[in-house]
């Protein structure tokens, strides 16, 4: 947040044209010394270190980190941007959690999903200040769907309109995902480039609250491509797994 509100953000391009500023780094940093020390055995992917090629093997449980999701959101002083963190393990996300600092939000997921509110710096609030999450089951008189303040593109136009869409929320970062857990929303499509540590803590979160993470195809959406320098496909983030017929 200190960044955040600095005239100077640091921010420049990457070698993908994507936008960094010295907050990405220093979370980034911070969270990997915190995490060692956690969970010393568990490797650490992080989009920093993979842009700069350090990915360590993984073949068993390994640890997702997007230490600012919506840098472009960041860049632009718009408050919805995210810090995740998700522990995947045999291609699923286990547990993840988004913290919207600027928000004051946080979304968790493991067994069940929770959301609560909790300012930076600030302790975690008790758990019975915890809201427990669920998605909802699928309107009857049509769904809500989830689209990006940055990239809306002609292929989520498209499939869009093969659904049953009432009406159109805009959300930036993994925010989409916790919208759907929160049950505010139905669906959200994505088919523009995408990493896994951008979506695997808000698919942890989605999961946990009872919704589903899927392939335009419909089959289950995997963590762990290694070969694929962690590249995802599309994917339609649903409430009610359902809504996947229209696909």
């Amino acid at each position: 947040m200190d960044v955040f509100n600095r005239e100077d953000q640091g921010a420049r391009l990457k070698d993908d044209a994507s936008p960094v500023t010295e907050a990405d780094e220093a979370v980034e940093a911070y969270l990997l010394a915190e995490l060692a020390r956690l969970m010393p055995n568990t490797p650490c992917i992080a989009e920093e270190s993979a842009a700069r090629g350090e990915t360590p093997t993984q073949n068993g449980a390994f640890i997702l980190i997007d230490p600012l999701d919506g840098t472009r959101e960041f860049v632009a002083r718009r408050l919805e941007f995210t810090i995740n963190i998700a522990l995947v393990e045999q291609g699923e996300p286990r547990a993840g959690a988004v913290y919207a600092p600027a928000l004051g939000e946080l979304w968790f997921g493991g067994e069940a999903a929770f959301h609560v509110r909790a300012q930076p710096g600030e302790a975690l609030p008790e758990a019975a200040q915890w809201r427990r999450l669920a998605a909802r089951p699928e309107p009857k008189d049509g769904l809500v769907a989830m689209v990006s303040l940055s990239h809306f593109d002609a292929a989520t136009e498209s499939f869009l309109a093969r659904l049953p869409i009432k009406a159109q929320m805009q959300a930036g970062s993994s925010l989409k995902f916790c919208r759907i857990a929160e049950g505010l929303a139905d669906v959200y499509p994505r088919f523009g480039p995408t990493h896994e540590w951008d979506t695997a803590a808000g698919d942890a979160v989605l999961r946990a609250a009872g919704g589903a993470v899927l392939t335009p195809g419909g089959d289950p959406f995997v963590y762990g491509k290694a070969a694929q320098n962690y590249c995802n496909g599309p994917y339609v983030a649903c409430g009610d797994r359902s809504i996947a017929r229209f696909f």
